[in-house]
């Protein structure tokens, strides 16, 4: 059985369908036993699910505010 050490490491890679059925397997009987583990793969899925909905081309209206505030701070202020 992996190590929740191992675990992490290959989550990614689990998530993004990259591992070998043998991985898989390990890493899906791992979870059967390890909540902790069930709890960070949902949580890596919700984050994922996140990202996805996030806008792909910069935002104006933040890239401003940036700059305004990089002023800002070069003048002390």
């Amino acid at each position: 059985m992996l190590t929740c050490k191992e675990q992490v490491a290959r989550s990614s890679d689990y998530l993004d369908g990259q591992l070998t059925f043998r991985e898989r397997l390990l890493v899906r009987h791992h979870l059967m036993f390890c909540p902790n583990c069930r709890r960070f793969i949902r949580q890596m899925r919700l984050m994922q699910a996140m990202l996805k909905r996030m806008p792909q081309a910069p935002v104006p209206e933040v890239d401003a505010l940036a700059e305004r505030l990089a002023a800002e701070r070069r003048k002390g202020g």
